[in-house]
């Protein structure tokens, strides 16, 4: 397809990034550190580390696994963690030593967590303790050797922590108890590792960074193969972007409500932001949407990210107001659609044009971004970013005419290798020549500008977070009342997607509030059906295909 989105990109915004300034991520937050040594890199809870004292930890921290553990390059390490200032340390220190990093969700059930595990081959596990208990209940039918175990305040100072700490775990009880053999706490662990210096290992573009794990359009939890090519050259596409609309020489702030672990937040907030030197806010826990506002209200900050829902809901608390947005350059909405109702409110109230992108696991993430100098919602998901081609195709494979609808298909330096161990999902993922096909169907006008008809077939997006109905109707199916389950997405009266579970039931007796109980002890909080409801039979093609978009259909 003919580039015509150039002609519309932003002044300053070359269509190519240049070559790759570093081979690898390491090599791209030491460089950070060293120029930026002195400043901030780091806030939670108004403790913070500045890039010196970050590469310090790291370093540290690789050492441990070197030395303490014996890690090699290329062993996969698991993060379970919120975000924290231990998160960008574990992944510097994990990167230092040649790991490859297999994020997890803290909010994961131990079936979910003993999958990742399991097909990862992760020997290693970072976990905060609030979820240890998690790891207890599955940790026999993994691989896991070595579990470092951390609190919120480990890295707060001394006093600091130590009441912290205390209140999470004695007041307010949010540590269920544990036990782990072995394990060693992330304070040790430092302490361990400073005792002789790392080893540094040499790490290539094509090595892995990441095993980012998605359930792709599927349902069946994969792992993106990310390379530290992909990664940086993501950044390089995000920065040039993000370069266009920020001052010269003005220190960047940058509020990350987002978890690290999804890959919007690592790419956006984390990696690009340590590659700008900025000061990037870590937020332990967004829910808690007061809080939020407290940390960040005069932290005079210039980048926002979050999801339509976390943007929502900042506009209906009323200490919204007290918000200082006079530095802000660039709110941005990713992870799912930023509704325009949303948009509108959030331009009347602050004067800033929410802006909107798209981009995929499987694409480290980005792949389109809006510009940001707008003076209205438009509802494009943007354009593509530089050095990405975008080819929109039909059923059969052929490109379609500008202005039809088709699957978007990409190429590009930010698209993964394959799929761990599964290379017939990798096949069915790509068209010859190296085009990923997304499965999302879009069209694009005359400027460039793409625009997003409809998601995966029968993906749910709640919050952000990926929600695949294969994954629930095949936990609720094993429920012994329940004789046949389709899981859809549903908008509920906030306007925000949540999950449905239609369910033909083998008695009589069986309760929704009975199902959603159920589902609570298998699957992770927003995969749990909010909506339960009851049929006779479901819809069904001739071979006998349930038929989801008939059941959608019926309940919008």
């Amino acid at each position: 397809m003919e580039k015509i989105w150039l002609s519309t990109y932003p002044k300053g915004v070359p269509p190519e990034i240049p070559p790759l300034p570093y081979p690898s991520l390491s090599a791209l937050c030491e460089d950070a550190c060293k120029k930026y040594s002195k400043d901030v890199a780091f806030d939670n809870f108004n403790v913070t580390l500045t890039y010196g004292q970050y590469k310090i930890l790291a370093e540290r921290f690789a050492s441990y696994l070197q030395h303490g553990l014996g890690l090699k390059k290329g062993d996969r390490i698991a993060i379970m963690l919120p975000n924290t200032l231990q998160y960008p340390v574990v992944m510097l220190g994990i990167f230092l030593m040649g790991g490859v990093i297999v994020n997890i969700n803290p909010l994961y059930t131990p079936r979910e967590l003993e999958h990742q595990l399991k097909d990862s081959g992760a020997t290693t596990i970072i976990i905060l303790e609030n979820f240890a208990h998690t790891l207890e209940a599955c940790i026999k039918n993994t691989e896991i050797k070595h579990v470092i175990t951390t609190q919120i305040g480990d890295l707060f100072p001394t006093l600091k922590r130590y009441i912290f700490n205390f209140v999470v775990k004695r007041i307010k009880k949010l540590v269920p108890p544990w036990h782990l053999e072995n394990s060693i706490s992330f304070p040790d662990a430092l302490s361990q590792g400073d005792i002789e210096p790392y080893h540094p290992v040499e790490l290539f573009p094509e090595d892995l960074a990441f095993l980012q794990y998605t359930g792709g359009t599927t349902g069946v939890a994969k792992g993106a193969e990310l390379t530290h090519r992909n990664m940086v050259s993501n950044v390089m596409q995000a920065s040039l972007w993000l370069g266009a609309y920020l001052k010269e020489g003005e220190r960047q702030v940058v509020v990350s409500p987002l978890p690290l672990y999804h890959i919007f937040s690592l790419t956006a907030n984390l990696l690009l932001f340590i590659y700008l030197g900025a000061k990037d806010i870590l937020i332990t826990n967004p829910r808690e949407i007061s809080l939020l506002i407290r940390l960040i209200k005069n932290k005079k900050f210039t980048v926002i990210t979050g999801v339509n829902t976390l943007f929502n809901a900042l506009l209906h608390n009323p200490h919204f107001k007290e918000i200082d947005f006079s530095h802000l350059r660039c709110p941005f909405g990713g992870g799912m659609a930023v509704q325009s109702g949303v948009a509108e409110e959030w331009f009347r109230r602050t004067g800033y044009v929410l802006s909107e992108g798209y981009g995929l696991t499987e694409c480290s993430p980005a792949v389109t971004i809006n510009r940001f100098d707008e003076d209205h919602f438009t509802g494009s998901i943007g354009l593509p970013v530089p050095s990405t081609e975008i080819s929109i195709r039909n059923e059969q494979g052929e490109e379609v005419p500008l202005g039809e609808e088709g699957e978007l298909c990409i190429r590009g330096p930010q698209v993964m290798r394959g799929y761990w161990k599964n290379p017939e999902e990798t096949a069915r993922a790509f068209y010859p020549g190296g085009w990923f096909r997304t499965g999302d169907l879009v069209k694009m006008d005359e400027k460039g500008f793409i625009y997003l008809l409809e998601r995966k077939k029968d993906m749910i997006i709640v919050s952000g977070f990926n929600v695949y109905p294969t994954e629930v109707e095949d936990v609720l199916g094993k429920h012994p009342d329940i004789k046949e389950v389709a899981v859809i997405g549903v908008i509920s009266p906030a306007g925000d997607e949540q999950v449905k579970a239609v369910i033909v039931p083998k008695v009589s007796t069986l309760t929704p509030e009975a199902v959603i109980a159920y589902a609570r002890t298998q699957l992770t909080g927003y995969k749990v059906p909010k909506v339960v409801e009851f049929a006779t039979e479901l819809p069904k093609t001739p071979v006998g295909k349930i038929l989801r978009r008939a059941l959608r259909e019926g309940t919008q």
